[in-house]
């Protein structure tokens, strides 16, 4: 890529954050929010609760941090990770209802929700089954015009622009890819990238080139306009802190997309 096409071209850097329950915190919230542009709140179905979420909307807002709704099968106790079989119009009605959740909390803050992106199981799930990825994108309709953050190349983001909302293209940083270009599963070894410099160079990678290299070794092409770093990861907050100093020595704008 040109010079002057790096100097121009923006990359947002989201996290997800709110992923604690009760007394109980995974997620760095403060400090995150002090790097990231964007906020993926979880909204009680994998992670969450009213006080967390009202707090994690406050913090975004105070510093100017965009609120995105993460929304997620029903499964508290397996953190959103185990695949559910839902039916499509059940899956609509609970997406809506976790998004209205949090706009509640976003308003009360003085902001809005202003994306949508799905968590865990029901991401990977959206990536290739139309009917919960249709299901996903109505639930969306149901709470507004949002946009949908999601895989390249995914139905969830096919169906998302079918229905005429901004689809986002995202991709990660500490997330292992297979040569099809979708996220290597968490039960398989290294679908983890858990060395920092490793993550540090891959993000620049994925903003600046759109290229990754395949947990197999292949170059895999990936356009995103949002980059994750995934808040339970450890020393998630150091880590983004680095990771967003690396993309603007790359001379990218580091920018919320919403």
């Amino acid at each position: 890529m040109a010079q002057d096409a790096v100097a121009r071209a923006a990359i947002d850097l989201n996290a997800d954050l709110g992923e604690g329950f009760g007394r109980w915190r995974l997620t760095d919230d403060e400090a995150l929010l002090a790097v990231v542009t964007s906020a993926n709140v979880a909204c009680g179905f994998h992670a969450g609760d009213p006080a967390t979420m009202r707090r994690v909307c406050d913090l975004a807002a105070e510093r100017g941090v965009r609120i995105g709704a993460q929304v997620s099968y029903r499964d508290l106790a397996g953190f959103g990770r185990r695949t559910m079989d839902v039916p499509a119009d059940e899956l609509a009605a609970e997406v809506a209802y976790q998004i209205g959740a949090l706009e509640v909390f976003a308003r009360a803050a003085g902001a809005v929700v202003a994306y949508v992106k799905p968590h865990g199981a029901l991401y990977n799930r959206a990536v290739h089954d139309a009917e919960q990825a249709e299901a996903v994108v109505a639930g969306v309709r149901l709470a507004g015009a949002l946009p949908v953050l999601g895989l390249p190349g995914s139905r969830l983001l096919a169906a998302a622009e079918r229905a005429g909302l901004a689809a986002v293209p995202e991709a990660f940083a500490d997330r292992a890819y297979t040569a099809a270009g979708t996220l290597v599963s968490r039960r398989e070894p290294g679908a983890v990238v858990e060395d920092a410099d490793a993550v540090v160079a891959r993000s620049v990678g994925l903003a600046r080139d759109g290229r990754v290299a395949a947990l197999t070794g292949e170059a895999v092409a990936v356009a995103a306009r949002s980059l994750c770093v995934h808040g339970d990861t450890p020393g998630a907050a150091r880590l983004a802190v680095r990771v967003r100093g690396a993309l603007e020595d790359a001379g990218l704008r580091v920018e919320a997309f919403a």
